[in-house]
């Protein structure tokens, strides 16, 4: 009886917050409505919206599929292997750093300092990234390799860090006990543990940077988003809908096989 009675003293107090996390939602959607203008959407607007629309159910094939550089094949393939290749950098970088930022692993000064730059790497855009290694290394796929490396390790090192920090330190004691040195302690104690849930972690990652790597052409930095971006300012809204039906069907395969993967591993 005594339970239910709390519970019905606390009912009330639950509806009033519910009540106003309510109310202060709709204030903020309310004044969010305030960004909404469309004073500036003219008939031209409405008419390039017809054209992308057009553009993407009469798409140019010969551009699709064409296996020339130009071609939105050979874009897709610089695209997925400038994804892949930074993602693999940035894994190999960012381990170490995960490691550093355990308060498990390594004493908390370190462990707040190593969090502070991963903060700091995360804060700042894949695009400012990719406009200065462009200034770095000029114009092409290179530039995309190196934001992609450099963008992803903040958020690589940030999650490996949450699996870190779940180890199960009985194994590590129990291998202690029967006298393995460190290496053998990392190699059955601790890499078993972290192997599929690392792997998971990069393909889920390696999944986001397909979609940033796409952009980054927009920049200058390799890839399908030069093209796209080219195409759009020149209202060719058939080579707009070629690129973008490419894209989407890699972005989809890839989906696709990546989450399927990350079951099995998650799932063992």
């Amino acid at each position: 009886m005594d339970a239910i009675e709390k519970q019905l003293h606390a009912s009330p107090r639950n509806l009033r917050y519910i009540l106003t996390i309510a109310v202060l939602i709709l204030l903020l959607f309310i004044w969010s409505l305030t960004t909404v203008n469309l004073d500036n959407v003219s008939e031209s607007g409405l008419g390039i919206a017809a054209g992308i629309i057009g553009g993407i159910l009469n798409p140019d094939l010969d551009l699709l599929f064409s296996f020339t550089s130009q071609g939105v094949l050979y874009l897709l393939i610089e695209t997925i292997a400038i994804a892949f290749l930074g993602t693999i950098m940035g894994s190999i970088l960012a381990i170490p750093l995960a490691f550093l930022s355990a308060s498990k692993i390594v004493p908390k000064p370190v462990a707040s300092v190593t969090r502070l730059l991963l903060i700091i790497i995360r804060t700042i855009p894949a695009l400012v990234y990719g406009l200065m290694f462009i200034r770095v290394t000029g114009p092409g796929p290179f530039a995309g390799v190196l934001t992609i490396s450099l963008a992803s390790i903040g958020m690589l090192a940030k999650l490996f860090v949450d699996v870190i920090e779940e180890l199960d330190t009985n194994i590590l004691e129990s291998l202690d006990s029967i006298g393995c040195n460190t290496f053998e302690k990392i190699r059955y104690g601790i890499w078993p543990q972290l192997f599929s849930m690392f792997l998971s972690i990069i393909i889920y990652r390696f999944d986001m940077n397909l979609r940033e790597a796409s952009i980054l052409g927009i920049v200058g930095a390799g890839g399908i988003g030069a093209p796209l971006i080219f195409a759009m300012n020149a209202y060719r809204w058939s080579e707009v809908g070629s690129i973008l039906i490419g894209l989407v069907v890699l972005i989809l395969l890839v989906e696709f096989f990546s989450n399927r993967i990350r079951n099995k591993l998650v799932r063992g």
